[in-house]
């Protein structure tokens, strides 16, 4: 019980007083949930939900805020950073969802966490149509995400403010003595700092500077998601008060006065919605055509009815693909028989022979394989037999240094005749003596 309270003590908060209050007092009592609930007049088992109404995606941002999800946000019906985050992200991702209204009901909570989830929204803005809605209290770490949203709608009787950090330290000195107990701390003399005690003027100001800090981030981030100074926050936002409705308007704290449902309607209708490209094509009622299964969940998580629902026809995406697998297998024979033809050419040159150009030029001409055409160069030269006129067209031509002597007086070439051959085949013949 002592370890809940000191945590939650020790803690900076961007909460309303009487909220922080509550939360002490749950921590305080935290082996008792039953007096925990009659103390707070909320069910144990509050749930979150996220309702999606015409592709309008409404988050509840209620009770107080927490880093994480945990016995305070199960008891008081509170929610956590992460939480809402999640939800953020899932409504972001949706191609259905087409705009977010945060529908805020808040005094703050827990500093840590805050400023990321804003910077969150502020992204997301950059998406899809992100409205803060406010119909009762939009009070410091819930003002912070409000003003991180596109726009900022209230109602006239919603309180928007109480911008600053508080950090509440319990002191059970006296308490403690009555009990006996007493506590010993004992800090290593590199780190002065680890147990500060906000009971000396020393420890009151370090205190005090690091609850400055963050204050001065928060200041920054609402000026900074506003449009305005940080001059203006700090004179005309309230100074940690609280503006209601058309008050916080004039001051520049929030944009319009409204209502929840006028707001999902402005975003509903397509006029107010950004254009975007997705898969899905949707008409004046609402239907949305989906492709694939990934498209029929979101159809269904966006809120979409069955009767608005329709399966997309699979016969183009059939033609596409066919006509895409033709092509490729065009592309694929194409490429195999020009391959196939270099190479029957190039085994048809590599068997040419002089005397034989008719012969090669048919080969090629006419798609002869490398074999017919060998069979070809073979009766050729059979039906040819051997003959002077065939042995000088087979012949190369004769070398540069074997031609016949010139003026300059080189040796002369050696000539062949029928004659010369027959006499020298006569006398390798004839036997010797």
């Amino acid at each position: 019980m002592i370890d809940a309270l000191q945590l939650a003590s020790a803690r900076p908060w961007v909460i309303q007083p009487e909220s922080l209050e509550t939360i002490l007092a749950v921590a305080e009592r935290f082996g008792d949930p039953q007096a925990l609930q009659a103390k707070l007049g909320r069910p144990l088992d509050n749930t979150r939900s996220v309702v999606v109404r015409d592709g309008v995606a409404v988050i509840p941002v209620t009770g107080p805020i927490f880093r994480y999800a945990n016995l305070f946000t199960e008891i008081s019906g509170a929610t956590s950073t992460g939480m809402l985050a999640r939800d953020i992200q899932t409504a972001l991702d949706n191609p259905y969802v087409t705009a977010i209204v945060l529908e805020i009901n808040s005094p703050g909570g827990e500093a840590t966490g805050i400023n990321e989830l804003a910077k969150l929204i502020h992204a997301g803005r950059q998406r899809k149509r992100i409205v803060a809605y406010g119909d009762g209290s939009v009070a410091s770490g819930a003002y912070w995400l409000a003003a991180a949203a596109t726009e900022l709608v209230v109602d006239e009787t919603a309180a928007l403010g109480s911008i600053g950090v508080v950090m509440s330290y319990q002191d059970t000195r006296r308490r403690d003595e009555k009990a006996d107990v007493r506590v010993v701390d004992i800090v290593s003399s590199q780190s002065p700092d680890k147990r500060i005690d906000p009971n000396t003027d020393e420890g009151r100001a370090k205190v005090q500077a690091l609850v400055d800090s963050l204050a001065e981030v928060f200041v920054s981030a609402v000026a900074s998601y506003r449009g305005v100074t940080v001059d203006k926050v700090l004179a005309d936002f309230g100074q940690g008060g609280l503006l209601i409705g058309r008050a916080a308007v004039s001051a520049g704290m929030a944009d319009r006065i409204g209502s929840l449902e006028s707001v999902i309607a402005e975003l509903a209708g397509s006029a107010s919605t950004p254009k975007r490209t997705t898969r899905m094509s949707s008409t004046d009622n609402g239907q949305v055509t989906v492709t694939s299964t990934a498209d029929l969940r979101n159809a269904l998580a966006a809120g979409k009815t069955a009767d608005q629902i329709v399966i997309a026809s699979n016969d183009d995406a059939i033609a596409a693909a066919r006509a895409e697998g033709e092509a490729a297998g065009r592309q694929t024979a194409v490429a195999e028989a020009v391959a196939a033809e270099r190479t029957r050419i190039a085994q048809i040159q590599a068997m040419a022979r002089s005397g034989f150009d008719a012969e090669l030029r048919t080969a090629i001409d006419e798609g002869h394989t490398p074999e017919a055409f060998a069979m070809t160069l073979l009766r050729t030269a059979q039906d040819r037999g051997i003959t002077l006129d065939a042995i000088r067209k087979d012949a190369p031509p004769a070398a540069p240094h074997a031609r016949a002597a010139d003026d300059n007086g080189g040796q002369p070439a050696v000539r062949l005749s029928a004659s010369s051959i027959y006499d020298k085949r006569r006398q390798a013949a004839a036997p010797t003596k």
